[in-house]
């Protein structure tokens, strides 16, 4: 009887551990800890993240991908990690003018300089493995953005890829730029982008510094998707890896991507409110 009680606890964790990072952002509350036990593997954590997703009152309309960090991408042989974007947390960026994007107070904030593309199909559900051709065939768009990284856990990073993965791959958003119209002739070094904080400097990139480029992101993606029965549809929006590093943000900064000829996006931190 005590493995089944044990058995049964492990299998409720991910789901309660999903509730309460769920009302934390719906409460726009800070946690002061990872509220149960961490994921022990990405299975575990990838989990949890499908139980909140079917607590958040929102539709998926695309998904951010990140880097594992290195001691857990050695151990589980994962180089990258996804997240959902939901609808409501999507902006569109407008010339000339700061996007204003909610942080939760207490928790983590920052911007992510990306390029994100744009789903040209719906992906076959029995599609598993995919070539960087098939990808590239699935592009309909590459534009400049910033993804809204932002958990109600203030160390959510420091704990590890596991729990970044189990809150949405801390992810809070997603400001959409421009549509960068020749990159399939171009280089992958000639995508730059530098970030700036309160008009500070704070990294340098190019699509380059993506494993693979975005093209390969989305090879990811694609295989990662289809294996959870969630494969992407058209028009989903996928944000590729921070170009120039994760950048923190408090309410109250400004921030700046800037991709030369390409275009910039400002964007402004704002105090999270709950959700009504």
């Amino acid at each position: 009887m005590a493995n089944v009680a044990v058995e049964r606890t492990a299998a409720q964790q991910p789901a309660e551990i999903a509730a309460r990072l769920v009302q934390a952002r719906l409460s726009a509350a800070a946690l002061p800890g990872y509220p149960g036990a961490q994921p022990e593997d990405p299975e575990a954590a990838y989990a949890c993240q499908e139980h909140a997703i079917g607590l958040w009152p929102d539709e998926i309309v695309g998904w951010k991908i990140g880097r594992m960090v290195p001691e857990q991408e050695k151990r589980f042989g994962q180089m990258r990690l996804s997240g959902p974007i939901f609808k409501k947390n999507l902006r569109i960026a407008a010339k000339d003018v700061s996007t204003a994007f909610p942080v939760f107070a207490g928790g983590f904030a920052a911007v992510e300089s990306e390029f994100v593309l744009r789903v040209a199909r719906n992906a076959p559900p029995d599609k598993r493995q995919w070539s960087t051709a098939d990808a590239a065939d699935m592009i309909a768009g590459l534009h400049i953005g910033i993804e809204t990284a932002g958990s109600p856990l203030a160390t959510i990073n420091d704990l590890g890829s596991l729990v970044v993965i189990s809150d949405f791959g801390n992810n809070a958003g997603l400001i959409l730029g421009p549509e960068i119209a020749d990159w399939r002739t171009r280089t992958l070094e000639s995508l730059k982008c530098a970030t700036f904080i309160n008009g500070v400097v704070c990294g340098h990139g190019t699509a380059a510094g993506i494993p693979g480029g975005p093209v390969e992101a989305l090879r990811f993606l694609l295989e990662h998707l289809a294996a959870r029965g969630r494969p992407l549809k058209q028009g989903m929006l996928i944000s590729t890896g921070a170009v120039t590093g994760i950048h923190d943000i408090v309410a109250g900064q400004s921030g700046l991507a800037d991709f030369g000829a390409d275009g910039r996006i400002a964007c402004h931190a704002v105090t999270a409110t709950a959700h009504a």
